[in-house]
């Protein structure tokens, strides 16, 4: 085998393992968001949608939700800042431990439904830090717009003749937020508040998988620093 070769096969199970992590992310992040929907009555991890919410509330005149939502924007973005700092201080799955930690918090203030909110929207502000990127490539996590632009504009070359098909991939956090989407409604239809503990238990889960992962690979999956 030459070297080119296995460098090849080794990229793309490189690939393979990235995509099936962002998968299983977007999949949580999904849960996540329908399961705070369903719970709260805002987004958690869909910060335009709580953004054009905020500025409906406050010119309906409800000032209190609109400042607590312009808050979760702000929380959203230490949730981020704050996962970049995780990763680099440690590793990127230790975001991934932080994530399942801030869940836990969040399902144990059942009757706290202001702090709830808080605690929600920094941990899926914080998980975006776990991956960031699949070989070279962009990816969302808790936000899927993005995703679904860049694969219509991939489409749209691709109609053109621009036979480049690395844009396909951003279908995958897509269906993983879809699908974890609809888990989320149904474990909260089924077991009530009770469900909130299902994300922090699949984040510790994910905790588990990513440490298996070598280090040199996790470093393709985030930022240079």
């Amino acid at each position: 085998m030459t070297v080119q070769r296995r460098r090849r096969i080794i990229r793309r199970q490189r690939s393979s393992v990235g995509l099936a992590l962002v998968a299983a992310i977007s999949f949580l992040a999904g849960m996540t968001d329908a399961l705070g929907l369903m719970s709260i009555g805002d987004f958690v991890s869909f910060m335009s949608g709580n953004t054009t919410r905020a500025s409906v509330a406050l010119i309906q005149g409800d000032v209190v939700r609109g400042l607590l939502l312009l808050g979760g924007l702000m929380i959203f973005v230490m949730g981020n800042a704050a996962g970049v700092i995780v990763s680099i201080r440690f590793r990127p799955q230790a975001v991934l431990f932080f994530v399942a930690v801030l869940l836990a918090c969040a399902a144990l203030a059942p009757d706290q439904r202001e702090i709830r909110f808080l605690l929600l929207i920094f941990a899926m502000g914080a998980i975006n830090a776990s991956v960031e990127q699949v070989e070279g490539l962009p990816v969302g996590l808790t936000y899927v717009t993005g995703a679904l632009s860049r694969f219509g504009r991939g489409l749209g070359r691709w109609a053109m003749g621009i036979r480049n098909t690395q844009w396909i991939i951003q279908i995958v956090p897509w269906l993983g937020m879809l699908a974890g989407a609809i888990t989320g409604a149904f474990l909260k239809q089924q077991a009530g508040d009770f469900a909130l503990w299902a994300p922090s238990l699949m984040a510790l889960s994910l905790t588990a998988i990513a440490i298996q992962i070598p280090r040199h690979w996790q470093s393709r999956f985030i930022q240079p620093r």
